[in-house]
């Protein structure tokens, strides 16, 4: 079974990267995808978990708590 990410794909990631030489246009598209999915899925997510999964909603959030440390 093929692994996935998590918010992003692997094109987008490449997108967003810089890894692959493509044109701006398309970078923007990634980013935009990326952050409707933040913004718009990512709550209902969150409330689903912590209605039916609340100690996943606590891993998620320790993840993300975690990475912003890092960057600090």
């Amino acid at each position: 079974m093929p692994r996935s990410r998590g918010l992003i794909t692997n094109t987008e990631w490449e997108r967003i990267a810089e890894e692959t030489d493509e044109e701006p246009e398309k970078r923007y598209q990634a980013v935009s995808r990326v952050r409707r999915r933040i913004q718009e899925e990512l709550p209902k997510e969150m409330a689903m978990l912590a209605e039916h999964k609340p100690e996943l909603l606590a891993e998620l959030q320790e993840v993300v708590c975690e990475v912003e440390e890092d960057e600090n």
